[in-house]
Formats: C-alpha cells, structure tokens, sequence
C-alpha cells in the first residue's frame, strides 16, 4: 500500500488542456474556509462542509464554473458560536440556506488565472473576484482516476449581502475566502 502522504502521485504544474466534459467534486479532498477579524485583534477561521461545484469544459478548453456552499454546515469548532451565526443575527439559513456563485464568463485555466463572477445570498447579488491558481492534473485512487486542483482566494464585504449588521469594531466586514478544490476527469 502506498503512502498518500509521502509519495505524491505524478502530476503536470504547467497550464492544462482539460477533458472536455462535467468534472465532478472530489468534495473528500476540497475544501471552502473563510477568515474573518474578531475585535481588530485576531482572525476567526472557519469552513463550510457541504459545497458543490459546476465545472464544466467545452471543446475550446474553456470552463464554466459555479458553486453551491450550503450555510447550514457554517463551522468554525465552536458549537455555540456556530448556532448563533446561523441564525437571523448573521447568516439566516432559515431564509437563506445557500450561497451561489457564478463566474461571468467561459475560463480558460492557466498556471495563475482569475474568475470574475457573482455572488448570490438570499437574493443579494454582488460582483466577486478569485484569483486561482492551478495546481495541476494527478492519477489517484484505485482506478487511477484523474483529479485536477486549484486554489483560489478573493474577498467579499459581508454587510453587502446583510450578514450580521455593522457591527463596527466587534467584527470587519471583510471575509478572506479560500478555495482547495479538487475536480475528477469526465469518463
């Protein structure tokens, strides 16, 4: 048996020509966390653990991307603090259960890339830019499945979509964003 950690599958670290196709989520081997300051003083990190993406090739190499993050598996460790924001005082998943995001445009991916898009949360829209980085294209798993990775980071202003008010000095309004992603090749 092979060591997942110790001896990484061959890959490719240039700009890819990807399969034309629907890529599926690895969802075991990506990841959406967020960063956020608490009292100017410190950061809170967190993560969503229910997401989907659309990533889908066409012939020219281009990709249409989209994602789906599901409010209601907001975490950050602490229960306590994970019930509150859920509720109508931030995130409001009663009402608001998903944010969506849909890039703008076909992309095409290369070794650093970024995907202007929009953000949709309970029925705010907002400009959102990532800025993405390939990670490449590696055999894995017992069938030899093809994954390709990417990273991507970008900012949103949280009072632009009405989570949790003004809150000046208690919360910023800016949440850093970042994305592990890791896609499986069409058949």
């Amino acid at each position: 048996m092979v060591d997942d950690m110790t001896t990484p599958p061959e890959t490719t670290s240039s700009a890819p020509t990807l399969r034309p196709g629907a890529w599926a989520l690895d969802a075991a081997h990506s990841s959406v966390a967020f960063t956020v300051r608490h009292l100017g003083i410190a950061k809170v990190r967190g993560s969503f653990g229910r997401f989907e993406t659309e990533f889908v090739v066409d012939e020219s190499g281009a990709a249409t991307i989209g994602a789906i993050v599901h409010l209601d598996s907001f975490d950050t460790g602490n229960p306590d603090r994970d019930a509150h924001v859920r509720t109508a005082d931030f995130l409001d998943v009663a009402n608001r259960p998903t944010l969506t995001f849909r890039a703008a445009e076909p992309v095409r991916v290369a070794d650093s890339f970024t995907v202007a898009g929009e953000a949709t949360l309970g029925g705010v829209t907002r400009p959102v830019v990532l800025t993405a980085e390939w990670g490449g294209i590696g055999d894995f798993g017992p069938n030899g499945e093809r994954h390709a990775g990417f990273s991507a980071t970008g900012t949103i202003k949280r009072t632009d979509f009405g989570v949790g008010g003004p809150l000046p000095g208690m919360l910023s309004d800016t949440v850093a964003i970042e994305l592990e992603i890791q896609l499986i090749e069409p058949e």
